[in-house]
C-alpha cells in the first residue's frame, strides 16, 4: 500500500507528460469544450481521465504515488496559472483570446463555423443578454468559451 514501484521522479515526469499532451489536446479542441460542456463534452473529459491513468501510474497502486502525481498535476497548474498572470503573451497561448462573432447585428457565420459555434449558441447568448440581434454592438467568444454581447448604446 506505502510502497512505490516506480521512483518518484518517474510518477513527476509521467504527470507532466501527461498534463501537457492534454493540455495542448483541449486547447486544439476549442474555445467552447472548455467553457460549457455539452453531455458529449463531458463524457470526453470522463474518458480521457479513465484513458490517461495508467499512463500517469505505471500501473503502481500506492497511497505515496498516487498523491505525488496529485501534487505534481496541482504544481503544474499552479505553476502555469502563476507564469500567465504575468506574461500576456503566455496567457494567450495557455488561455486563447476572444473572437468577434459579429458585430453592429450582423453575425460573422464564417467565424461561427471556423470556432465550431452553433448559431443557436449566439441566439441564445442574445436572449441571455436581453439584447435583439439589430442592438447587438458586438458579439464575442471569450477565451473561457462563454459569448458575450455588447448592446449599442441607446440615444437619449
Amino acid at each position: 500500500m506505502f510502497d512505490m514501484s516506480l521512483p518518484w521522479w518517474e510518477f513527476v515526469l509521467r504527470g507532466v507528460i501527461v498534463y501537457c499532451v492534454l493540455l495542448v489536446l483541449v486547447r486544439m479542441s476549442g474555445k467552447r469544450t472548455v467553457g460549457q460542456f455539452t453531455p458529449f463534452d463531458l463524457l470526453v473529459v470522463m474518458l480521457l481521465s479513465e484513458a490517461v491513468s495508467n499512463s500517469l501510474s505505471g500501473g503502481d497502486d500506492s497511497i505515496g504515488g498516487g498523491l505525488l502525481i496529485a501534487c505534481t498535476l496541482i504544481a503544474l497548474n499552479i505553476s502555469l496559472a502563476y507564469i500567465s498572470s504575468r506574461s500576456r503573451k503566455l496567457a494567450s497561448i495557455i488561455d486563447g483570446e476572444s473572437v468577434l462573432l459579429g458585430r453592429d447585428g450582423r453575425v460573422y457565420h464564417d467565424v461561427l463555423k471556423k470556432c465550431r459555434i452553433a448559431e443557436s449558441d449566439v441566439e441564445q447568448a442574445l436572449r441571455e443578454a436581453d439584447v435583439e440581434l439589430a442592438d447587438a454592438r458586438c458579439i464575442f467568444l471569450e477565451a473561457d468559451g462563454s459569448i458575450t454581447v455588447l448592446e449599442k448604446k441607446r440615444r437619449a
